[in-house]
């Protein structure tokens, strides 16, 4: 019979309880046997009740060698008496792979923490890596290559004050090699961009570096002249870098010292060229000097492994280009040594002694010079592409370059085209600011013939006034209406601002008030009907958010806003040649109205001619139109045919005043009833005398367009 505790079991709990006491038997017996054993089964008591402390499934409890129930810790470790935690073992456990039942999952395992790695960070070990080995081997190929296949090219400003950093704490042999590889880097793998950049990160940083190196700022003020020396800083970096740094700041007196010790000093190109002196240092001249030596010695004597080795000495790999110009230049003087020269440069790219990117380089540089060359040598085109054709046949020159070479030629041809054209108009212009001529001046563009060039035209006339006095400024904004009357489109003066104001940061470096002018000339555009002011919004849109051009738009746009806005633009140059239009709008009325009422002819015509305002004459016509709709008297039409054969109007202008007339027809017919039919009328009388520019249909007048 059962106990009264086990009554109130049921029968799968009594099963569970004989199980557990036929273990603490066996456990009783053997310290040894597995633990995992005792935590197999728990007695749970029903709901009120305690749960019976029958064997060692209780919780907590444990048996000891003695017999006696030993209550331990919560977690399973043993006290004195006890067997320990669950699960432990006399020694380490082994793990056998080579046994039968081997289960991976038992081996033990350890969580590895792994941190993310800042591809930045990643950079700038690696081109560490570059640098010093750079500095240890002097082989420029070799780092501009590891550059290359490293990639990021985003993070190579930090590769350049990487470089210059480490340099200026070594001697000036490092110095003389960093400066070296910058410039054999720069275009072919940094862009100038990134050039500006890092060095603007050195002056940023310049502080910094003087903690650890004494004399920082000399140095960095050295680089920075360098860098300006050959070509890969533009001389208007200090000047705008100035701007970005306090005055307080080591990058500012880095910028300041090699501004007034080195980039003012006179011969100071040599200077700084030869400052640091190092072995590794030779001039550009040197280099082509010794080029030019060993070409023709090759081209005496013929030993071609002989110029390989002294091509292989100059130690210049990236100036093997000079190589290539020099080595066909020689061939096109030397005719008769053209076939050596030709296998010299074949032996040196087979042999990989000038890479494929050198030769294509070299090829192209003598391209760029082939009109100065032309003066030496007359045929040097046709034998130019000679050469070409010979070095593609035998493949040591890429057959891409021959395509290029079609659009090099034709950049080449507009290059010198526009450069002619920038000439040509900078007499003109200054001819008109002497003379105040404007239909001589728009006859001498008309006879250039390059209408593709008028917003270089707006941008060259309004960077020359600018450097002028306020007559100048006021005979360019009074051309600039005439000339968006006779050849001028709309998109040729939006264009021309544009390209203004692109480069508005260069033009304020000699104009110390450029920004405000540009805003008037701006300005007054608008209010001369020259722009519409939808057109400044299109030419803020096309420059730089934050540059100085946007903000010189926002200021022509509050001076539009201003009021009397346009009476104070129109005479924002104090006066000069400046012409108020409501003034002129009264001189032509009463020209007008002294020639209807038995005025003659030529007097009228020399009354317009005096107004001294062609671009304006539109206005006469438009007037002449209504008041002979007004007197109804057609003496105007015989002085519009007059001043029309004299040329004192020219087509453009009567186009544009029939354009104006028909604009005005709905108002005008409030107070003239017929005056569409008139309208009508006048213009087939124009038509037929060859006063207009018909645009569109002939129909009704349709085709006059404002």
């Amino acid at each position: 019979m059962a106990s009264p505790r086990e009554g109130f079991l049921t029968d799968e709990q009594r099963e569970v309880l004989k199980t557990a006491t036929q273990n603490t038997e066996i456990l009783s017996s053997s310290p040894k046997s597995p633990s995992w054993l005792m935590s197999e089964h728990q007695i749970k008591a029903p709901a009120g009740e305690r749960a019976p402390n029958v064997g060692i499934a209780v919780r907590h409890v444990r048996r000891s060698h003695s017999g006696k129930f030993v209550r331990v810790k919560k977690d399973g470790g043993g006290g004195k008496g006890t067997w320990g935690k669950l699960l432990d073992t006399d020694g380490d456990a082994h793990i056998d792979r080579n046994d039968p039942n081997y289960d991976s999952g038992e081996e033990p395992y350890q969580l590895v923490g792994s941190s993310v790695s800042d591809p930045l960070d990643e950079y700038k070990k690696k081109v560490a890596s570059i640098i010093n080995e750079y500095f240890t081997t002097g082989d420029v190929d070799l780092a501009a290559s590891e550059l290359r296949e490293l990639g990021s090219s985003e993070y190579h400003s930090y590769f350049i004050k990487r470089l210059v950093s480490m340099a200026m704490d070594r001697h000036d042999k490092e110095k003389e090699m960093t400066s070296v590889l910058l410039s054999a880097l720069y275009s072919d793998v940094i862009s100038s961009t990134q050039i500006k950049q890092g060095f603007f990160m050195l002056l940023e940083s310049a502080d910094d570096l003087a903690v650890d190196i004494l004399d920082a700022v000399e140095i960095l003020a050295l680089f920075i002249a360098r860098a300006v020396v050959d070509d890969i800083l533009p001389p208007a970096f200090v000047t705008r870098a100035k701007k970005s740094l306090p005055e307080s700041s080591k990058g500012f007196q880095v910028l300041q010292t090699a501004e007034k010790s080195y980039l003012s000093a006179p011969h100071h190109a040599e200077l700084v060229e030869r400052r640091w002196g190092g072995s590794t240092h030779v001039t550009v001249e040197e280099v082509k000097k010794r080029i030019s030596d060993l070409l023709k010695e090759y081209a005496e004597n013929g030993d071609t492994d002989e110029a390989c080795r002294c091509i292989r000495q100059l130690g210049v790999a990236f100036f093997h280009h000079e190589v290539v110009k020099r080595a066909l230049v020689l061939a096109m003087e030397m005719r008769a040594a053209d076939q050596l020269i030709l296998k010299l440069l074949k032996e040196a790219s087979e042999e990989g002694l000038i890479s494929s990117s050198q030769m294509v380089k070299g090829f192209a540089r003598l391209r760029e010079s082939l009109d100065d060359l032309a003066l030496d040598i007359p045929s040097a085109k046709s034998l130019f592409d000679s050469l070409v054709d010979r070095a593609v046949a035998d493949s040591w020159l890429d057959a891409s370059f021959v395509n290029s070479s079609d659009v090099a030629m034709t950049e080449r041809d507009d290059i010198v085209k526009l450069r002619r054209y920038k000439e040509e108009i900078v007499t003109i212009i200054h001819e008109y600011f002497l003379s105040d001529d404007i239909p001589e001046l728009i006859r001498s563009l008309e006879d250039l013939g390059l209408p593709e060039y008028n917003p270089v035209f707006l941008k060259k006339l309004i960077t020359l006034a600018m450097d002028r006095k306020n007559r100048e400024k006021e005979m360019a904004s009074v051309l600039l209406s005439a000339l968006h009357i006779e050849i001028f489109s709309t998109q040729d003066i939006v264009d021309g601002f544009v390209l203004l104001l692109e480069s508005a940061e260069d033009t304020a470096l000699d104009i110390l008030d450029a920004s405000n002018e540009l805003a008037l000339f701006l300005a007054r555009a608008v209010i001369d009907d020259v722009l519409a002011p939808l057109n400044l919004e299109e030419i803020g849109a096309r420059l730089a958010p934050n540059g100085s051009g946007s903000e010189t738009v926002h200021v022509a746009q509050s001076l539009i806003g201003a009021r009397h806005a346009g009476e104070r633009l129109l005479r924002c140059w104090g006066g000069g040649t400046g012409w108020a239009v409501e003034d002129a709008k009264d001189k032509i009325v009463k020209l007008l109205e002294e020639y209807e009422s038995g005025g003659v002819v030529g007097e009228a015509c020399q009354c317009i001619r005096d107004l001294g305002m062609p671009f304006f004459n539109h206005e006469v016509v438009k007037k002449a139109l209504v008041m002979a709709m007004e007197k109804k008297n057609d003496r105007m039409l015989d002085l519009l045919q007059e001043c029309y054969s004299e040329g004192l109007i020219t087509t453009n202008q009567m186009t544009k005043g029939f354009g104006r007339m028909k604009d005005g027809l709905d108002d005008l017919a409030l107070d003239i009833p017929n005056a569409d039919a008139k309208f009508k009328a006048y213009y087939e009388h124009a038509l037929v005398r060859g006063w207009l520019i018909p645009v569109l249909s002939a129909a009704n007048g349709d085709d006059v367009v404002a």
